[in-house]
């Protein structure tokens, strides 16, 4: 038996299952698929050593007879098999997610190039983590690259684990300070782990130490995803070491012309240009200093950088393209928007005087530390800055502030305190996370150096004011929670300090109600423990709709974090003092997957500390103002930022003195106060004003949706609906034994045990969900959303949990001898009043050559798809129905049962007939394969990649899945003899 014999994309048998002969195959090696698979199922087969044969594929057996239901499954089960798509976009085939053609905007600026270097600048919420594995999984897909490396915060690696393989298919592994010593034990001698792990999803901060960085950079993958990148440029001298240390790891990265960069942040520009402008510098090293006033510089800039906002993407309405078609519109689901309340409380009397007796002692000290040099004051300052933000905190973190050190302590100048202690004021968002920054600070060395015994007293009368009765606050807060709770909302409570959050839990325990669990997230755990923290939650409240969740959470999970699936409101119970925060926060649950249209927002504030109602009125406001005016938010200038907070600071500490007594830096504290919120309100406008025309610039306009319209709903019309989806689901796992529960929510969700389904069911399940949880019972919640949380199921043709059902139900279709029960069918005759004429349904699969240019050479694919086709009348005087009639047909419900020996009859002479079809068959695959043609073209021609060379076949013959009959349904209630005779036939 000679290779030759076996040409790409036939068929052959081998290994006790039918395979698709791929291009890569040689005379003494075949390179085969298996028929339906995935490219993860390939496998190399020797003819010399193996029995392999000719395969064709057996066509139905009248016999094997279903319902109208039977053969709307097997079509379904086909449809959400296929892995090896035909379409212009390779690698939509085999994720789970579908995505919505605004997120397939960085995807065609990617393919522009021939080295991918993008900055996806996307508004917090939009999918920013699925543009960029779309981008990766296609590049990969193409051959165009070979591995992939993702730099994250640690407390964000394993979700991006999660999202690659559970959306993309991308098994990544970690490489982070915890699992690098198991790694490298499993290594060759002179072995890098980056050469042995193809993809890996590496921690930052640990990456770019010296041990470690020069082997990254010698073994990096050709594709590197930077999350995070605001955090990993600096801006000047006076950037934090860890940024400094970041951005020289990437600038090696980067350096490499050749290596693919996605660099993704919402925020790109936090106020100072110079880190933007190295951020850019790291796409391209042309944009760090190319003018954007100039038309050559925004047409550079909008090939490499990609910015949308909420309300760009909130309704992407694709009909408005011109294609007249309305299933291109689609409803992004996002919240409509922030419901904002802002909510006051009042110190009691004992707290009141707490404030005012630290507020009197931190003003004279730092009076007092003015005297002794700059270095002094300038801890000193930090000190009153950090006492008082505990203070409003809570009882709790004021009383740790008094008895502990802060961290500036250790400054020898006033520029290394200022740099030290900048997060005590400015809740910096240029950290990728928020790790040790929510723990209390301490009092200075300026504060400390004098006799304890004041300190230790405030700390006492701190301490005793726990509880709702001296803190009003708490109090405040435990009456807001209740109305949210009452109202359906499950809140994320966002505090500063780890001992302000432990304290709000530990007082809310109890407070809200039987069925509502509090539990807090802090510092304090490992990112492990934050994620199984909350899923704990999740899983204590239950399913029960009445039950609610609550959760108490430091700025540790202001970023990065999909909270979304657990949480619809925040409540803002320490203020930050840079509005960014806010923003981060409230991004946490208004994202894109929230099941709620309108997200709640209550920010707590005191009026009558003299802090919050500053920094509410000069900077949370004005940020929301812009944000509504706009639609967009704008970064507060950091350097601005700064002065107005101190100068709150000042205004507070000074007030008390003498009317004619100067402040700290020689100004009237009051005017001071004045003259820079004025300033920040110019610059802040004045950046607004430059955010506003900047968007016209951008990329997003660079590529309009007309380019990709078709090419989505070409895509979901080959990959199936939400309805379909459902519908197989649904009717498989009820035909299976599976017992399902309705979740009652409105939205279509419900839950199913499958521990009674067939044990081949089980096994493949168990894969996915867990063996445990499918003997035990434990019921697998489906989700009509594609935003699924971990242990979800998305009712989408690409989830696991459906692919593994579709599997099932089309192996035990196409196996007639298949024990236990068999949902779908390859043949049926149905009686029904959708047709006057008898009709047949083919369920046809088509296999195609690709031959594919590009830069590095031509590509040979074979891709699969299958369609439906229906006739009238006879097989050899078929009269060919257009493909939306198919579709109708396939939709139509029986009127009556079909007696089965008159279906066997029907079918026997129906099937011995096919053959005529064959010619029509093969002609409709050739306009298949001509429009695959013209829609790789399209996409090639957007993308700007080659053209020439570029051949689209189809393999001949097509394999025939499925047969149906269509019967009239007479007047009489009969099938009427002369609506089925056709041309001398008889009923």
């Amino acid at each position: 038996m000679t290779t030759s014999t076996y040409s790409t994309g036939s068929l052959v048998t081998a290994r006790g299952r039918d395979w698709v002969v791929l291009p890569q195959s040689a005379d003494d090696m075949l390179v085969l698929r298996p028929l339906g698979g995935a490219d993860d199922d390939i496998a190399a087969v020797f003819p010399a050593f193996e029995d392999v044969r000719h395969a064709e594929f057996e066509a139905p057996v009248p016999s094997d007879l279903g319902d109208a239901q039977a053969a709307g499954l097997l079509r379904s089960a086909l449809r959400i098999g296929f892995r090896a798509g035909a379409g212009p976009f390779r690698s939509l085939a085999g994720i789970a997610v579908e995505p919505r053609a605004y997120q397939l905007v960085p995807l065609l600026m990617a393919l522009r190039q021939k080295t991918v270097r993008l900055l996806i600048s996307d508004d917090v919420g939009i999918g920013k983590t699925v543009e960029a594995g779309l981008i990766a999984s296609e590049l990969l897909a193409q051959g165009e690259a070979s591995g992939l490396a993702v730099l994250c915060s640690p407390a964000l690696a394993e979700q991006w684990q999660e999202e690659l393989r559970g959306k993309f298919g991308i098994d990544a592994e970690l490489v982070l300070a915890s699992t690098v010593s198991r790694l490298e034990r499993g290594l060759d001698l002179g072995q890098s782990l980056f050469d042995k792990y193809p993809n890996v999803i590496v921690s930052t901060d640990f990456i770019k130490s010296t041990r470690h960085r020069d082997d990254f950079v010698r073994h990096c993958p050709d594709l590197v995803i930077v999350d995070e990148a605001h955090t990993c440029v600096a801006a000047d001298e006076n950037t934090s070491t860890l940024n400094q240390l970041r951005y020289e790891l990437l600038k090696r990265v980067a350096a490499d012309v050749g290596r693919h960069l996605l660099l993704v942040t919402a925020t790109p520009h936090s106020g100072k240009e110079s880190a933007f402008r190295n951020l850019l510098g790291l796409v391209k090293p042309e944009l760090a200093e190319a003018s954007f006033d100039s038309r050559a510089g925004r047409e550079l800039l909008a090939q490499h950088f990609v910015q949308r906002k909420r309300a760009d993407v909130r309704e992407y309405l694709t009909k408005e393209d011109g294609l007249g078609d309305d299933r291109l519109a689609e409803k992004t689901a996002f919240p409509s928007d922030r419901f904002f309340k802002d909510e006051t409380y009042k110190l009691s009397p004992e707290y009141r005087a707490l404030l005012d007796d630290a507020i009197a002692y931190a003003g004279e000290r730092v009076e007092a530390a003015g005297a002794q040099g700059k270095r002094e004051a300038r801890i000193a300052w930090w000190s009153a800055i950090a006492l008082l933000r505990s203070l409003v905190s809570s009882p709790r973190a004021a009383a740790q502030t008094l008895r502990t050190r802060s961290a500036a302590a250790t400054a020898t100048t006033a520029a290394e305190a200022d740099k030290l202690s900048a997060h005590v004021t400015q809740d910096s968002t240029e950290n990728d996370t928020m790790e040790g920054q929510d723990v209390a600070p301490g009092a200075e060395t300026g504060l400390m150096s004098e006799p304890g015994a004041l300190l230790a007293e405030l700390a006492d009368r701190a301490e005793a004011l726990e509880g709702p009765a001296g803190d009003l606050k708490l109090k405040a807060l435990v009456r807001h929670l209740k109305a949210l709770v009452a109202d359906g909302y499950n809140p994320i409570v966002f505090c500063r300090y780890i001992p302000t959050a432990e304290y709000v839990a530990a007082h809310l325990e109890g407070k809200l109600g039987k069925k509502t669990v509090v539990k807090s997230v802090t510092g304090t755990l490992s990112p492990q423990q934050r994620i199984g923290r909350i899923e704990e939650l999740a899983t204590e409240a239950g399913d029960d709709p009445a039950a609610r969740r609550v959760l108490i959470a430091t700025d540790c999970l202001s970023e990065g974090v999909n909270l979304q699936h657990y949480f619809d409101a925040v409540v803002h119970y320490d203020l930050a003092w840079n509005p960014t925060r806010h923003d981060q926060r409230e991004g946490r649950v208004d994202r894109y997957g929230q099941k709620r249209d309108e997200v709640r927002v209550i920010t707590l504030y005191g009026n009558d500390n003299g802090i919050d109602g500053k920094v509410l009125e000069v900077l949370i406001k004005k940020h929301r103002q812009i944000r509504k005016d706009l639609g967009i938010s704008v970064s507060v200038p950091d350097e601005m930022s700064s002065g107005v907070t101190d100068a709150i600071v000042e205004w507070l500490l000074m007030r008390g003195q003498r009317p004619e007594q100067e402040g700290l830096f020689g100004l009237d504290a009051l005017e001071t106060l004045d003259t820079r919120a004025a300033q920040l309100e110019a610059d802040w406008n004045s950046a607004a004003e430059r955010e506003t025309t900047s968007r016209s610039k951008f990329a997003q306009r660079a590529i309009h949706p007309e380019e990709v319209a078709r090419e989505v709903a070409a895509i979901r019309d080959t990959l199936g609906d939400a309805g379909e989806i459902h519908s197989f689901v649904r009717h498989s796992l009820h035909a299976l034994g599976a017992v399902q529960r309705e979740v009652n929510d409105g939205t279509g969700d419900f839950t199913s045990d499958v521990s009674g389904t067939p044990a081949g069911l089980r096994d493949a399940l168990a894969s996915v969900v867990g063996g445990d949880a499918v003997e035990r019972g434990r019921p697998v919640p489906f989700r009509t959303t594609s935003a699924v949380a971990r242990g979800e199921s998305a009712l989408v043709r690409t989830d696991p949990v459906v692919g593994a059902l579709a599997g099932h139900v089309l192996n035990t279709a196409l196996d007639a001898e298949a024990d236990g029960p068999r949902p779908a069918r390859r043949c049926g005759v149905v009686t029904t009043t959708a047709v006057t004429v008898r009709t047949t349904l083919l369920l046809v699969r088509y296999r195609f050559h690709l031959t594919l240019p590009s830069r590095s050479g031509e590509k040979q694919l074979v891709a699969e798809d299958a369609r439906l086709v229906a006739f009238e009348g006879a097989p050899k005087n078929a009269l060919w129905l257009p493909q939306q009639t198919a579709l109708d047909v396939a939709r139509a419900e029986a009127a009556e049962n079909t007696d089965p020996h008159f279906g066997e009859r029907t079918m026997t002479r129906i099937l011995a007939q096919l053959g005529s079809t064959k010619a029509h068959l093969e002609e409709y695959g050739e306009k298949l394969a001509a429009e695959l043609l013209d829609a790789h073209r399209r996409v090639r021609t957007a993308s700007g990649e080659i053209i020439r060379g570029l051949r689209v076949s189809v393999q001949k013959p097509a394999d025939i899945l499925g047969a149906y009959v269509y019967l009239p349904y007479g007047p009489d209630g009969t099938t009427a003899p002369a609506m089925t005779m056709t041309t001398g036939e008889s009923a």
